[in-house]
């Protein structure tokens, strides 16, 4: 009898594969290379060879990835860099710290991605990069915004925090622009026991660069070639993730499996809508996302009954204390608004059971016949 389904159950995951992982930590404990260790460079070769692009950095974190792309593209005071309104505020934050400003395009209501066709309203003499990001799992509509970048003269930046594995025309997430940034946070479909990610790139300068902005600007211990961070990838997290990484297709798949038995048993139930796909894309359903004007009487709902439930993201950027120096109103970006009173993420995660599943939709199903529609 099913009591209740978690959002996410990480437990479930670590109990499939925890010989591994214990002995993956132990290896390092034992070595104690801590920082920058061999299973970093093991790491780093592997996930490069996974998305068939010939360079990886590990780093501390996916906002320092981000943040880490953009410094070693010289991104910074005056500049101005093209990021969707409908995001998890990492990737503005990235922008603003470097000094630059983030320029927030609307979504579409449908992929919830960043829409291309109002990207060139916002280019200026200032611009100088652009910031798909590929959310919930979904890749963004990445042919026009490399086109709209080639024209332009712009750099982009891929955003694949939610995307591990995601392919657009049959290109990985992370591989179609200068330069493409990963979190490892637990929660992702790769996901470490900390904070951890990465950058990738085809271009060796680059990634040189990226490797001595993660260490202090250095290459050689006490030798600084530029003013750099501390933003080093722990070789535990390494390990960890070395670990899984190759059972991420597997996961993935099932993720698959649950989205389309999601979409299967919430057909024609009340006003709800599903996120959209891109042409010829292969999402990976970091999320999965429906989409209700009822969202916080269902939320409410199902947490009654046992079935937790998140919500991406409820107050969009332009409306955060934390820009209101932007001077942007409500109403000025009013797809992500309308998304954001609606959205309502499902539990997700590869360990979960048809059983749970049908436990989710039966409830949901059950709220919405006592809605006025």
């Amino acid at each position: 009898m099913i009591a209740n389904v978690p959002f996410v159950d990480l437990t479930k995951q670590f109990e499939s594969i925890r010989e591994e992982v214990n002995g993956a930590i132990a290896e390092v404990l034992t070595n104690s290379s801590f920082i920058l260790g061999k299973r970093v460079t093991d790491f780093e070769n592997e996930f490069s060879g996974f998305l068939k692009t010939k360079y990886c950095i590990g780093v501390g974190s996916g906002l320092d990835a981000l943040r880490l792309a953009l410094a070693a593209l010289e991104i910074g005071s005056g500049d101005e860099v093209i990021i969707p309104a409908n995001t998890f505020i990492a990737t503005a934050l990235a922008v603003s710290a470097q000094g630059a400003r983030p320029r927030l395009v609307d979504c579409y209501r449908d992929t919830f991605e960043m829409d291309p066709t109002k990207i060139e309203a916002g280019i200026n003499d200032r611009t100088k990069a652009i910031i798909p990001v590929h959310l919930m799992g979904q890749p963004a509509d990445m042919g026009p915004i490399l086109q709209i970048a080639q024209r332009y003269n712009l750099k982009i930046i891929e955003d694949a925090a939610q995307a591990h594995g995601a392919q657009y025309r049959h290109h990985f997430c992370g591989t179609m622009g200068d330069i493409g940034c990963f979190s490892f946070y637990p929660g992702k479909n790769l996901g470490a026991y900390g904070d951890a990610g990465a950058v990738v790139t085809e271009q060796r300068e680059l990634a040189d660069k990226i490797r001595m902005l993660r260490n202090y600007g250095q290459t050689v211990k006490y030798q600084h070639e530029i003013k750099g961070f501390n933003s080093r990838m722990d070789t535990i997290q390494a390990a960890v993730l070395l670990v899984k990484l190759p059972h991420l297709n597997a996961w993935n798949e099932a993720r698959t499996r649950h989205g389309d038995l999601y979409r299967q048993r919430l057909c024609g139930v009340g006003d709800i809508s599903f996120q959209g796909s891109t042409p010829t894309s292969v999402r990976v359903h970091h999320l999965f996302v429906i989409v209700t004007k009822f969202r916080d009487q269902l939320q409410k709902y199902l947490a009654d009954n046992g079935v937790q439930t998140g919500i991406h993201y409820p107050i969009p950027i332009h409306l955060q204390r934390a820009y209101r120096d932007f001077g942007y109103v409500k109403g000025r970006f009013p797809e992500t608004e309308w998304l954001a009173e609606r959205m309502l993420s499902l539990p997700m995660y590869a360990e979960l059971t048809e059983e749970q599943i049908d436990y989710v939709t039966n409830n949901i199903r059950t709220f919405f016949k006592g809605q006025t529609q």
